[in-house]
């Protein structure tokens, strides 16, 4: 069967979407072709999903008739736009390249894949279990049947938001990142539970699901973190002298200094 989607990199971004659009059904096992350079993920790829592994970047560039995805580290891009480059210039497919690669610009991709559509993307991995936040931008030779397709891929993995380029790196440090931030502050509070006397299993409980619960009541409700702090600060009480403490630590100025740290690093890896 004709491949329509390529994948380069089968590492834990690339398997998340993977593994969402073959459920969802947006491409069938036999349509795909991944390339990943490290045995055991081969097999782990091909005995999972039943989809054609290879190691050969060139044999998915040129086989993936509508989209090639890459999901390798920015630190390779190099090197894997000059394996590619022979084989962009001779064959007669022009797929879409969609690329998750942090700081990597459209200028550096479409050096690379000349005029070939082209779509820079950053998910993050919350991706995994279809909950994940996905920025976008689209290069000069996209047009709206890409747009719809990028849309429809990332779709299968969370929401998407299309932002303009000079923002991929603050994108990259917010959301790209954030999960880390979270995954700290979910284990800090389960900590601060057992220093308090709570049993380690319930603390983890506690702490992830007050994350998650509020997360949720702030996406449904469309109310203001402000406001809902407020909800929950009453004159004297507990939460009061528990955010006096997070102030007092400079809790909020740390996550805006570690966004702001995050997205510098992307714009050095950029260059």
């Amino acid at each position: 069967m004709t491949k329509k989607f390529g994948l380069i990199g089968g590492g834990v971004m690339g398997e998340s979407l993977l593994s969402r659009l073959i459920a969802r059904g947006i491409y069938h096992p036999s349509e795909v072709i991944v390339s990943e350079p490290q045995t055991t993920r081969q097999a782990f790829l091909q005995e999972k999903y039943d989809v054609t592994v290879t190691t050969d970047n060139r044999l998915v560039f040129s086989q993936a008739q509508e989209v090639v995805f890459l999901a390798i580290k920015p630190q390779v891009f190099t090197a894997i736009a000059q394996e590619l480059a022979d084989i962009i210039l001779v064959t007669d497919n022009s797929p879409l390249v969609i690329s998750i690669l942090a700081g990597v610009s459209l200028n550096q991709l479409e050096a690379a894949f000349p005029e070939l559509p082209v779509i820079r993307a950053m998910p993050n991995t919350p991706a995994t279990v279809g909950a994940g936040m996905t920025a976008i931008c689209y290069g000069a030779y996209t047009h709206r049947e890409h747009h719809q397709l990028a849309q429809q891929i990332f779709s299968a993995v969370g929401q998407v938001v299309e932002v303009s380029e000079s923002l991929m790196d603050a994108v990259t440090g917010l959301s790209g990142s954030g999960p880390a931030y979270v995954a700290v502050l979910v284990e800090a509070l389960a900590d601060g539970g057992v220093a308090a006397g709570l049993p380690r299993t319930i603390a983890n409980q506690l702490a992830l699901q007050t994350v998650l619960g509020t997360a949720q009541l702030l996406q449904e409700s469309k109310m203001h973190p402000a406001e809902l702090k407020d909800r929950v600060t009453s004159p004297g009480g507990t939460t009061i002298a528990g955010l006096a403490k997070l102030e007092q630590a400079g809790f909020r100025s740390a996550l805006i200094e570690a966004v702001k740290a995050a997205t510098m690093r992307s714009q050095e890896l950029g260059k």
